[in-house]
C-alpha cells in the first residue's frame, strides 16, 4: 500500500496516506450508509475516509503490527469499524454473511512496512532479511539461502522481472557459500556490485526485492483469491477499487475485469456465450496518479487504479486461468 505525508482531512493521526485517495472514494460512491470492506488496512488510511464518508467498514490484514491503528478507529468510530485479521483473499468469509456494497484493495507492501527497518522490506535500510507480512513462514532469508542456483534465479525473473536474474543468482549463491547472507544492505549491495549501476537510474536491487516479497508473501496468490473473494462478496450494483504498483498485478486485475477483451480472438467454432455474461459493468478506464499527488509522494508513480460495478451475474469459480499470473517452481499460482 503506498503512501504519502500530505495532509489530508480526516488524516491527522495516520502516518501514511494511500495513494489515489479520492479517485478510490469516487470509485466507491455512493459511500452513505454502505458497508465497506477494507481488504488491505495498513495504517487505516482508506478506513479513515470511508468512515468519516458515512461508510460501515470491515477492515482485513494479516500483519499484526497494524494493531495500534485498529485500537485507534475503533475509538473514534465505534461500532461502524470492525476489523478482522487475516488474508484478503478469504475476504468474503471473514466477514460474515452480510452481503458488502463495496470493497477496496491497496495491493503490495506499504509505506509503513517499507519504512521499518526491522522488517527487512527495504534495500535502503538495514535490517534482517525478512519481508514477511504476516510474521510467519519462509522468509527473504530463507529463499536467499536456500533455493539453488536456477530456483532462485526463476524466482527473480518471474516476479521481479529481472533480466539480470541469472547473474545475481549466480553472485547470491556465491557469496552465501561462505556465509549465510542475513540482513537487506548486504544483499542490497551484492546486486550493486555485480550488475553495477547507472546515475539516477533505479537502484538494481529494486527488482530482485520485489521479486522476493512476492514469493515469501505469495502475492499473486493473495491477488487472485482476493478478487474472487469480492466477485462473490458483492451483490449486484456492489463497487471494487484495486490499486496496483506493478505491471504484473494490474494485468491481473485488467484481466480479471474484462476476460472477453483480453482473450485476444475467439475462434468462430465457439458459441458467442462462451464466456458467459460478464461480472463486472462497466469497467472504468485505469487512472494513475496526477502531477501533484506525484510530486508530494514519490511511491506514487507505478501506482494504477482499476474498479468496476459487479452486475447480478453468479460468481465465477476462482481460477489463475487466463489471467496471466506468473509461476514459479517454488511459489505462485498454477
Amino acid at each position: 500500500m503506498g503512501g504519502t505525508d500530505h495532509p489530508v482531512p480526516g488524516l491527522a493521526q495516520v502516518p501514511h496516506q494511500p495513494v489515489l485517495l479520492e479517485e478510490v472514494t469516487a470509485a466507491l460512491a455512493p459511500l452513505e450508509g454502505a458497508l465497506v470492506v477494507d481488504g488491505t488496512f495498513g495504517a487505516g488510511g482508506y478506513s479513515e475516509v470511508l468512515l468519516k464518508a458515512g461508510a460501515s467498514v470491515i477492515a482485513i490484514d494479516r500483519d499484526p503490527s497494524v494493531e495500534p491503528f485498529v485500537e485507534a478507529l475503533a475509538r473514534r468510530h465505534g461500532e461502524r469499524f470492525r476489523f478482522v485479521p487475516g488474508r484478503f483473499s478469504s475476504l468474503d468469509v471473514l466477514t460474515g454473511e452480510r452481503q458488502a456494497d463495496a470493497v477496496v484493495l491497496d495491493i503490495g507492501v506499504s509505506s509503513m512496512q517499507l519504512d521499518q527497518a526491522e522488517r527487512g522490506f527495504s534495500f535502503q535500510k538495514q535490517g534482517p532479511l525478512d519481508m514477511r507480512m504476516g510474521r510467519e513462514g519462509q522468509s527473504a532469508a530463507d529463499l536467499v539461502n536456500g533455493l539453488d542456483e536456477t530456483e532462485l534465479a526463476d524466482v527473480i525473473f518471474t516476479f521481479g522481472e529481472e533480466r539480470n536474474s541469472r547473474r545475481i543468482a549466480k553472485a547470491i549463491v556465491a557469496r552465501r557459500a561462505a556465509a549465510p547472507i542475513a540482513d537487506t544492505l548486504t544483499l542490497a549491495r551484492l546486486i550493486e556490485d555485480t550488475v553495477g549501476r547507472r546515475p539516477g537510474g533505479q537502484h538494481p536491487a529494486t527488482r530482485t526485492f520485489q521479486a522476493l516479497r512476492i514469493a515469501v508473501n505469495a502475492e499473486f496468490d493473495e491477488l487472485v483469491g482476493g478478487l474472487f473473494a469480492a466477485e462473490r462478496a458483492l451483490g449486484e450494483g456492489g463497487r471494487l477499487a484495486v490499486v496496483t504498483f506493478h505491471s504484473l498485478e494490474d494485468r491481473i486485475v485488467k484481466r480479471f475485469f474484462d476476460p472477453e477483451s483480453t482473450a485476444g480472438p475467439r475462434s468462430r467454432h465457439l458459441p458467442a456465450s462462451e464466456m458467459g455474461e460478464p461480472r463486472w459493468a462497466p469497467v472504468r478506464k485505469p487512472v494513475r496518479p496526477g502531477p501533484e499527488e506525484l510530486a508530494r509522494n514519490p511511491r506514487a508513480r507505478s501506482a494504477t487504479l482499476r474498479s468496476a460495478v459487479r452486475t447480478g451475474t453468479p460468481a465465477r469459480p476462482a481460477s489463475a486461468k487466463g489471467l496471466g499470473v506468473p509461476g514459479s517452481i517454488k511459489r505462485g499460482v498454477a
